[in-house]
């Protein structure tokens, strides 16, 4: 049953083919191989229903008739089953031709068992020989296999016959495949025949058989199914039919008990109809009272003998677990803690789906309302169910609708608003007051609490507000025994990185060097983001990739959303920004999928910042637009420091350093590190250099001073290159050595920051440049030059470009046009132009669509254009290939 095959409305990805199935295809195909050798071999295929049986002996059937041998095949009904030599009828047909050459007896013997003459019932034993004997006489021609499908429903005589023959074929051309259900009895002797066990399909080979069969399943369903199928190849194929379009949406609780198609309530029948009839009976109540519930069936059984249920579980019908007497607080609390327990491991699908079932045997209303809202919370920040949250979070409220609700619906409320149309300030509010109602807000064992401190540092945060904070930080501190360390370390870190004490950025290296046994994508990410603002992101790499993996299969969605924006952020500023934008994509496009709004704006800054960078000026200045009209309503201040940044930085590529300095003050101002303003710290060579260049030198000596005076340079070893590069072009400077400088420029591993090494040598080289330094200066503007070429800085280049031209050097302009792109790059261009789609271009020239995006990112720049509509105009003149 694990064959995949095109349906209706559905794409197949490739060519029908088992997959999974390696060991029992080679097996199969050295039995096939050895029938010509007159080993008379016979093979048992034993597995549970829709296990994938039949599909393999369909391929030993296709094998065998590719090596020129002869299929005879039967298979078991239950219809016929009381019909004697019913099966040996539907197996020998093809060749009962052969019966006149025969001997008499055997002639009459088979004659008579399948009902082709009259008289008396032949013995078995003469039945059997009869077979053997014609097997023989067809086998003269060419090799045969037998190939029996279902045996236990093969009729008695059938069976004890073809049971004695496979034990007599020795020396013949022919071999015997059957199947059966694993522990289901039948007449036919398998006593000391081999048999080979068809086990469930691995994890990897059912995640295969599912992205193949249905590619467009959502990776959350996809979870689910592979939780529920257990392997089973006809479970992995028939239960998506059965959910239809809640299997391709991304919003939507599934259901508890996912619905079975025809063919899955086919299979499982004969289970039910061979239980005792006290069982079947049971199980028949089970139906009509139709919750899905057994509490009411256990109730029963003890009516029904001592064997119970016994017979359905060990027949895998239902589970004993799931026959909780009645709704009970000690049950659902241990549900809860493997909800929790779960979680940790970084299965957080799971615990969503345990904590509903919490809920369901919550025996209090106010039990059931903080388990539902939880599950809620979970949902929202870690599954992708983001747009559920308001149904379920209905549930709690009519669970318990008095005052004093749950917490844990407080926060999922404060993480919808933020996405919806609420503000910072009403999502702030209402978490801290539900935190200050709390019986005990101090206890550092309340899980549902230290979620809800997670949550409210996202919200100062996107606030951007200095009073936002105290609250927070507060709270953490009163935990008792004491606060969690990794929300320690990001209360602090991620709040106000710039007053960072020695024994803080220790804990927050150490708390690095552990991620390496990290399990939970929640806590991988939180860590990276608590050193986000330290330079610390590449050192998560490896760990944040497989929370973005575990993301990609059906797990922690949010998680593998910070996850690519983190490491698009660490890909900016390495200088892989072909590799950031393809991360950063990646992101937005699982953002729109789930309705995560507010999640956007940190993959849409990266994105921003590269087009600024690119000379992409039309989409940074757009990004930075839309940022203000989003963030201004709802108060969101960190995300107007982004648009600020984002202008910043496109007008100093632009050499507009009186706007460049009008954004970096109002992220921060000249001479302050603003309390709780994270941001400040990456705008701070933005500051400097464009005080300087618009005559306002005491603001960036100023500026200096603040960043030496709060020990910056401990925390990065790029912002400490960055902070010397600022004292030694801010005149008059106060001690620094210029060789200091020289010396962290030429130091290994700083070029791991390319794009901000480059701007430190065009400043420092245009400084130079001034005090009539000039072959020190030629030296740093043509590295940098050269730098920003590699990256595709366009506007950048051509900044140094003119600081050289400035010293003296004759620098030949840049090619442009037509003539600057390479010859796939003009190819793509021509394609672009002529309104081909990036899919539809990728697949003609053999590339993926993402390296068409990313050889157009670098062909608008040299054409001098910002986007796909202006390549028409830029290349009217270009003669075709």
């Amino acid at each position: 049953m694990d064959w995949i095959s095109p349906r209706p409305n559905e794409v197949a990805t490739g060519p029908t083919e088992l997959i999974g199935r390696e060991p029992e295809i080679q097996q199969l195909r050295l039995f096939v191989s050895r029938i010509t050798q007159g080993a008379g071999q016979v093979l048992l295929l034993s597995g549970d229903p829709g296990v994938g049986k039949t599909s393999l002996l369909d391929l030993a059937a296709a094998i065998a008739t590719d090596s020129g041998i002869r299929l005879l095949r039967a298979t078991g009904s239950q219809f016929e089953a009381d019909i004697s030599f019913a099966a040996l009828h539907q197996l020998l047909r093809p060749c009962l031709v052969e019966l006149p050459h025969l001997s008499p007896l055997a002639a009459r013997a088979l004659n008579v068992a399948l009902c082709l003459g009259e008289g008396p019932p032949p013995p078995q034993l003469l039945v059997a020989t009869a077979v053997l004997e014609l097997l023989q006489q067809v086998a003269k021609e060419q090799p045969l296999l037998l190939i029996v499908d279902d045996l236990p429903w093969l009729d008695r005589a059938s069976a004890l016959v073809l049971g004695m023959v496979a034990r007599r074929l020795d020396g013949l051309p022919a071999a015997l495949l059957a199947a059966c259900r694993t522990g289901q009895p039948s007449f036919f002797d398998q006593g000391n025949l081999p048999v080979a066990r068809v086990e469930p399909l691995s994890e990897e080979a059912a995640a295969e058989l599912l992205a193949n069969r249905y590619p467009v399943m959502t990776p959350r369903v996809r979870r689910r199914l592979l939780d529920a199928a257990l392997g089973n190849p006809l479970a992995l194929l028939e239960l998506p039919v059965s959910l239809g379009d809640l299997a391709r949406t991304v919003a939507g609780t599934l259901p508890a008990a996912l619905p079975l198609g025809h063919r899955l309530q086919t299979v499982f029948a004969s289970r039910v109809q061979a239980l005792p009839p006290g069982v079947y009976e049971l199980l028949l109540l089970a139906v009509l009272d139709g919750t899905g519930d057994l509490r009411l069936v256990r109730a029963l059984a003890a009516d029904h003998g001592p064997q119970g249920l016994g017979p359905a579980e060990r027949a895998g019908l239902v589970r004993a677990d799931e026959a909780t007497e009645e709704p009970d607080e000690r049950v659902a609390a241990l549900l809860q803690e493997v909800a929790h327990a779960n979680l940790r491991r970084g299965d957080s699908v799971g615990a969503v789906t345990e904590l509903l079932r919490a809920a369901e045997l919550s025996p209090s209303g106010k039990g059931r309302s903080g388990r539902l809202a939880e599950a809620a919370y979970l949902g929202s920040i870690v599954t992708g169910d983001l747009r559920d949250a308001p149904r379920l979070l209905e549930q709690a409220r009519r669970a318990h609708s008095g005052p004093g609700g749950p917490l844990s619906a407080a926060v999922a409320g404060a993480y919808h608003l933020l996405h919806g149309d609420g503000d910072v300030e009403v999502a702030h509010r209402l978490l801290v007051t539900a935190i200050y109602e709390l019986d005990d807000p101090r206890d550092a064992h309340n899980k549902v609490l230290i979620e809800a401190l997670y949550t409210l540092i996202m919200i100062c945060f996107f606030g951007g507000r200095a009073d936002l904070w105290p609250p927070l930080r507060s709270t953490v501190d009163r935990l008792i025994p004491r606060p969690p360390e990794l929300l320690a370390i990001l209360s602090a870190t991620f709040s106000d990185p710039a007053r960072l004490t020695p024994a803080m950025l220790a804990r927050a290296d150490a708390s690095v060097a552990s991620l390496g046994r990290q399990v939970s994508p929640a806590r991988i990410t939180r860590t990276g983001i608590a050193v986000a603002y330290l330079d610390r992101l590449s050192a998560c790499r490896e760990p944040l990739q497989r929370a973005i993996q575990h993301g990609r299969e059906g797990g922690a969605v949010t998680s593998a959303i910070e996850a690519l924006f983190l490491l698009g952020q660490d890909a900016f500023h390495t200088g892989r920004w072909d590799e950031a934008q393809r991360l950063v994509d990646e992101g937005l496009q699982l953002c729109d999928t789930h309705g995560y709004d507010l999640l956007t704006w940190p993959g849409r800054l990266t994105a921003a910042l590269l087009a600024a960078a690119r000379g992409d000026l039309a989409k940074a200045t757009d990004t930075a637009t839309d940022m203000d009209a989003w963030a201004t309503p709802r108060r969101a201040g960190i995300i107007g420091a982004y648009a600020s940044h984002i202008r910043g930085l496109t007008a100093l590529g632009q050499g507009d350093f009186e706007t460049a300095f009008g954004n970096a003050a109002a992220i921060s101002p000249p001479g302050v590190f603003a309390p709780y303003a994270p941001h400040a710290l990456w705008v701070f060579l933005d500051l400097v250099e464009a005080a300087i260049h618009t005559g306002r030198r005491a603001e960036a000596a100023a500026h200096v001073a603040a960043a030496r005076d709060g020990r910056l340079d401990r925390l990065s070893p790029r912002l400490r290159l960055i902070v010397l590069a600022g004292e030694a072009i801010t005149e008059p400077r106060t001690g620094t050595d210029p060789q200091t400088l020289e010396q962290m420029i030429t130091e290994p591993g700083h070029d791991r920051w390319p794009f901000d090494l480059a701007r430190i040598q065009l400043s420092y080289g245009s400084h130079l440049r001034r005090s009539k330094r000039t072959t020190d200066a030629r030296r740093h503007l043509a590295a940098a030059a050269e730098t920003f070429r590699r990256l595709g800085a366009t506007p950048w280049a051509a900044r140094a470009d003119r600081e050289l031209r400035a010293t003296g050097v004759t620098v030949a302009a840049a090619a442009t046009g037509l003539a600057s792109l390479t010859p796939q790059q003009r190819q793509i261009a021509l394609l672009a132009a002529a309104g081909h789609t990036n899919k539809g271009i990728a697949a003609r020239l053999f590339l993926s669509p993402r390296t068409v995006s990313t050889h157009l990112y670098q062909v608008f720049p040299k054409l001098g254009i910002t986007s796909r509509a202006a390549l028409r105009d830029a290349l009217a003149d270009t003669p075709p290939d």
